[in-house]
């Protein structure tokens, strides 16, 4: 199977005529759910996989969207000794990185709305006033209302290098913007798919391969569920969450995203996502940014 088909089981989102609609992917063509993502996320573990494996055939088919409707994106920072080692050489507090790294309480910060969230084959975004930008290729956690794993997705979390190397109290704008966050092609249940996860990025520029690296969810230093109590400790999601987990992979200091570069992140048993990559927003540096 190729990581660009869909997974069996997978549960994916397509724009139709009658408006974005919910599939399962089976052994014998698609099935559809009733409902939204929120109103299966509603329901305890058991219950929506039942859901899931009792939809019905349909023939309803379309482009593939960003598999989330009602959900925050979270993110987990400083996951990984490479993500810790690269965070401490960029930054003018490189401490801060090292300590957290270490530490019981994981780096959790807002990533995106769901209607900001990108899906396969739209623009991710680079900020303008930026001048050091990567994609981040990361396994994300889909839970439940009541904080139960749900599923896996692949997800890029784009990030501006520069902005939060300059200081640590950058970082929503440095992670926070338009085009920042993709996920897909499709949420996997964790009755499809186990951890740990091989995780590739490859960075396509005018048609040649510009970057290549590789890592595995078996060198993040927090568990799954370690993450999902720190996350619903004290925040409620009553349309479920998305958590993405951080990065293994993070390009040298040589290296920068530019627009028409095609990002692509593949983790093996979810998929492939696949994203352009364009320029978004102003430089209020050179223009207008005066206090």
């Amino acid at each position: 199977m190729s990581p660009t088909d869909p997974v069996i089981g997978s549960v994916r989102r397509v724009a139709t005529a009658d408006g974005p609609r919910w599939l399962v992917r089976s052994e014998d063509g698609d099935r559809l759910l009733d409902g939204s993502l929120s109103d299966l996320l509603a329901l305890p573990l058991d219950d929506a996989r039942a859901t899931v494996e009792a939809a019905p055939f349909t023939d309803l088919a379309g482009p593939v969207l960003a598999p989330v409707d009602g959900q925050e994106v979270w993110a987990a920072g400083v996951t990984y000794a490479r993500s810790r080692d690269e965070r401490m050489a960029e930054s003018a507090s490189a401490s801060v990185y090292d300590e957290v790294y270490a530490a019981e309480r994981p780096e959790l910060f807002f990533k995106a709305p769901g209607w900001r969230v990108v899906g396969p084959g739209e623009h991710v975004g680079i900020r303008a006033d930026s001048s050091w930008d990567v994609p981040e290729p990361e396994l994300a956690l889909v839970f439940t209302r009541d904080g139960e794993l749900f599923g896996y997705v692949p997800a890029n979390d784009v990030s501006s290098r520069s902005i939060e190397g300059e200081n640590p109290l950058y970082l929503p704008q440095a992670k926070v913007y338009d085009g920042a966050c993709a996920l897909g092609p499709a949420i996997v249940p964790v009755w499809v798919a186990h951890e740990p996860f091989a995780i590739a990025l490859t960075i396509e520029r005018g048609g040649e391969v510009a970057f290549r690296g590789a890592t595995d969810t078996r060198q993040l230093t927090r568990s799954s569920a370690h993450l999902g109590r720190w996350l619903t400790a004290a925040t409620s999601f009553p349309d479920g969450v998305v958590l993405l987990t951080g990065t293994g992979i993070v390009p040298d200091e040589a290296f920068t995203l530019r627009a028409d570069d095609v990002v692509t992140v593949t983790i093996d048993g979810l998929g492939a996502l696949t994203n352009p990559v364009r320029v978004v927003g102003r430089d209020l540096r050179d223009h207008g940014g005066t206090r």
